[in-house]
């Protein structure tokens, strides 16, 4: 009896090794697989780095591989000369920080009124913006409903345009509901409390989390914006950054769209005016993307909670 209980206790830890020396197998293989995918997605981060620091002639022939080629930092120079960069720099900081304000204002304060148990009809209030998620007008009726409200060619109209996203809405009412105990707000109207100093003192400072996660959310969106300001904007002295990295881009690729169709000569300078736009877009992409990247580590912490528990059906 003896010898069977040992050989059981041997049997059972050579499977718990067996399958312990599995799960180390299966755990390297992970983490080679992820790593191979890291280096996928990194390298053309990477490869945007080293071409605005490398020669435009060694960009334009494919020889920045791994490591800048002829290391120099004219591009950049080129791109804080340039009067319409500063000019988008500028506007699209502008769009950015004020339309975040606000897009996080008109959506908290929606969520959170959608939210309350005593609001009557907030299941067709719900209705009503979710949709505004499958229908539209269209880009005329809503250019021609723009235009009859004179927001065509305003700074306005590209701060205020999408001024709340039913998803956001629904991601907030969900927290709202579900982080938020209505027993304490109730103690709060018990004492005198308006729904103002309610959402103000008691439910803001609580949502934290998804207050972080909305402004990344809307930020972005306002930051990459490029298409409304072609459409509404008239006025190059209110076009965003995107627009004036979209121009350099468009003109990087001109040379090479009408090479049979140019003089000699004229082609020979438009080909080194393009090698110079094909670096100075590199140098663009990496100016626009810096203040996000150097932004997003100090909200990272917040989107696992916010998007979890903003994610939960209440």
């Amino acid at each position: 009896m003896a010898k069977m209980k040992k050989y059981n206790n041997d049997s059972t830890i050579r499977k718990g090794r067996k399958k312990s020396w599995d799960d180390r197998l299966l755990g390297i293989v992970i983490l080679i697989v992820l790593f191979v995918f890291f280096i996928f997605f990194l390298y053309p981060v990477w490869y945007v780095l080293i071409a605005s620091f490398s020669d435009p002639d060694a960009v334009y022939t494919g020889k920045v591989i791994l490591l800048p080629v002829k290391f120099n930092v004219d591009a950049y120079g080129r791109v804080f000369r340039n009067r319409d960069i500063w000019i988008g720099y500028g506007n699209t900081i502008l769009y950015t920080f004020v339309g975040t304000v606000l897009n996080v204002l008109a959506t908290a304060m929606t969520g959170y009124c959608v939210s309350r148990k005593d609001l009557k009809g907030r299941h067709i209030i719900m209705l009503l913006f979710i949709i505004t998620m499958y229908f539209s007008g269209g880009m005329i009726p809503n250019y021609l409903n723009v235009k009859s409200l004179g927001l065509v060619n305003t700074r306005t109209y590209m701060i205020i345009n999408g001024l709340v996203a039913p998803t956001n809405i629904i991601i907030c009412r969900t927290f709202f509901a579900n982080s938020v105990p209505w027993e304490l707000q109730e103690a709060a109207f018990i004492d005198g409390a308006s729904d103002w100093y309610v959402f103000r003192k008691i439910v803001a400072p609580l949502s934290r989390a998804i207050m972080a996660v909305m402004s990344i959310t809307y930020a972005v969106g306002h930051w990459n914006s490029y298409f409304n300001a072609m459409v509404y904007l008239k006025d190059e002295a209110k076009y965003p950054l995107q627009v004036f990295l979209r121009e350099i881009l468009i003109k990087s690729n001109m040379a090479s769209m009408l090479l049979d169709e140019l003089d000699p000569n004229f082609l020979a300078s438009l080909l080194a005016e393009e090698k110079i736009a094909n670096q100075l877009k590199f140098a663009v992409i990496v100016v626009a993307v810096v203040p996000l990247l150097c932004i997003y580590p100090f909200v990272e912490k917040y989107f696992d909670k916010g998007f979890m528990i903003g994610g939960i059906k209440g």
